[in-house]
Formats: C-alpha cells, structure tokens, sequence
C-alpha cells in the first residue's frame, strides 16, 4: 500500500510490527533462560531457606514449572494467531475503507458537475424556460430531458449518502480490529514473560544440583520412554495413508531438541511437531495444542490408532503423535528431546484424528 495515503486516526495500530522481544520469544530454550527469578514463593534451591530440597521436591517442581511453561507457551501462540487473524481483517478493511473513499469522491463530483450545469443554465425554472420555446416537439423532448436529468441528480444524491454509510461502517470496523490487534498483542506479551519465568525458575532449580541429579530429573521425568509401563492397546495400523505418513515423518524427528515456539525442521515444541507432522501428510492443522483437539473425530483411547493426535492435563496443553504399540513421539519439554513415551505417562485428556 503506497506510503502517501493518508493517514487517519482509526488507522493508527495498522501493519504493526510484532515486536523483536516476541521474536526473540521463539527461539528461547532452557539453556539460554539464565535469570534465576522465582515465582510463587522461596527457591527450593535457596541455601537460606535451610538444607536443600529432596530430589523428589526439586522433580515435582520442575515439571510444574516446565508444565505451566508449556501452558503459557501455547497461549502466547493463540494470541499471536489471533493478532495475524485481526492484523488481516484490518488490512482487508482499510483496503475496502479506500477503495470506498475514492468512489465517495467520484459521486461527489458527479453531483457538483450537475448542480454547475444548472447553475450556468440560468435562474429561471426549467418548466418556464421550456414553455417558451417556439418549437413544441423540442420542448417536449427537452422536457423529457430535464426530467431524466432531474432522477439521475436524486440517484446521485441517494448514491453519495449510500457510500459515505458504508464508508463509515467499514471505519468502525477497522477500529473494532485495531483494538483486538493491541489486545492480542498485550495478551502475547504477558505470556511470554511468564513462559519465561516458569522455565528460569526451573532451570535454577535444575542448576543447583549434581549434573547426574539434572539428568535423572530430565529422563525420569515427563516423557520418560522406561520409567511407565507400556499401555495395553489393540495393535492397529494407521487407518489412511496420510495417519501413516504423519507417523513416519514424526518418528525421524526423534533426538531433536525441544525449543519453545519451533515448528521444525531443526526444533519442535509439542503442538509445533504435530502440526509439522500432519503437515507432512497434506493435512493443516492449527497452531495450539487446545486447538488442535478439535481438528478432526474424537476418539477415545481404546480406539487409538497411529496418527492420532494425544493431549495430556485437563487445560490440553500439551500433544503428542500416538505411534501404535502403546506409545507416543512427542517432543516433551526442555532439555528433552523429541522421543517415544508411553500414552500413560501423562494425565490423558482426550484424542482425535485428524481427516
């Protein structure tokens, strides 16, 4: 859109950048989370607190942490989705807002050449002007003619009106969205500073202990692949050739690292493997793990088959990809790769499948 239109107030959120800190919020992972800030009360690694915190404590806190993270993390993506849907309704608005004006102007034109013309015409009405013409055939005709002339000024009247309505109701619009715009990002912004929070505080958790206590709290942890049994499930193959080509594309992702807000190639969180994996197979799903679950037919878990789509804890925030045998792939949380786990080791939420 070219830069010398002109500007109106309405139109002051339009085409904001999203903000480097949000950006940068993509790519945040728990190595790089370096602040030690804690929220809702005392370090468990605080050495003034008194001795430190049984290896049990430190687990149950940091997949609490981890989990509110991963929480935080899928609602900062449903706002910035929801900040792209209001930043192109605004676009489209302000396009159409334009294009409104522009015909505004031409029917206003059109209605100030008419009223010239009469005005160079004369004073005299045009009845009376005509009543004195010698010729009755060319006062008929010209009668004819003024009337025609008459109707086509009231169509531009009631054609200026028309326009200048839509024109402010396309402006009220656009200023509905501008405010959704700004809401949605606040919204984003806010998560993403507890999302964080949450993974600065577990990893100064994480920090204060032996670097073999780090690696029993991260693989005994969500996700661990032998710390469940295997869940028993009919043995099913995948009901359509995409289910299967979901399947095969999320099982080579396995030993890639989990970063927050990745969507692959190199790095996934857990709704953005999902979505890459399906994506894979032609199939488009949404960005958020709560949205996800309502792509497709819900399934219980005794109907699971392979390319099932698996979401844990009663807010839905986190998915995996169900595999067969029992297991899922998914990409689990920081400092956890992407891998297979068991369908249990979670709370169960639900499941669907995708078309």
């Amino acid at each position: 859109m070219a830069e010398q239109r002109t500007r109106r107030p309405w139109r002051a959120a339009r085409r904001k950048p999203v903000p480097a800190a949000l950006r940068a919020a993509a790519t945040l992972t728990l190595a790089g989370a370096a602040s030690a800030a804690t929220l809702g009360g005392a370090a468990l690694a605080d050495p003034a607190a008194g001795p430190p915190a049984a290896p049990a404590e430190v687990e149950a806190r940091v997949d609490t942490l981890h989990r509110q993270a991963e929480e935080a993390a899928e609602a900062y993506h449903a706002a910035n989705e929801a900040a792209a849907e209001a930043d192109a309704t605004l676009e489209r608005l302000t396009d159409r807002s334009e294009r409104r004006a522009a015909e505004l102007n031409d029917a206003r034109a059109a209605l100030g050449a008419h009223a010239r013309a009469e005005y160079r015409a004369g004073t005299l009405p045009g009845s009376l002007r005509l009543a004195l013409s010698a010729d009755p055939d060319d006062f008929l005709g010209r009668a004819g003619l003024l009337d025609r002339l008459g109707e086509r000024q009231a169509h531009a009247v009631r054609e200026v009106g028309s326009r200048l309505r839509d024109l402010e109701r396309l402006r009220a619009e656009a200023r509905v969205q501008a405010d959704r715009l700004t809401e949605s990002r606040e919204r984003a912004r806010r998560q993403r500073e507890l999302a964080q929070d949450r993974l600065a505080e577990a990893e100064a958790l994480l920090a204060s202990r032996t670097a073999e206590e780090r690696r029993r709290l991260l693989a005994d942890g969500r996700g661990n692949a032998g710390g469940a049994p295997v869940a028993e499930l009919p043995d099913r193959a995948a009901p359509t050739e995409r289910a299967a080509a979901a399947v095969a594309f999320a099982l080579a992702q396995q030993g890639k690292p989990y970063v927050w807000g990745a969507t692959g190639p190199d790095a996934f969180d857990c709704s953005g493997l999902t979505q890459a994996a399906w994506r894979a197979a032609g199939v488009s799903l949404p960005r958020t793990s709560y949205a996800q679950a309502g792509a497709g037919r819900r399934v219980s878990r005794g109907e699971l088959a392979p390319g099932d789509l698996v979401f844990y804890y009663s807010g839905v925030s986190h998915v995996g990809l169900y595999v067969g045998d029992g297991r899922i792939v998914h990409a689990s949380r920081p400092g956890t790769p992407v891998r297979l786990a068991p369908v249990d080791s979670m709370p169960f939420a639900g499941a669907a499948r995708p078309a």
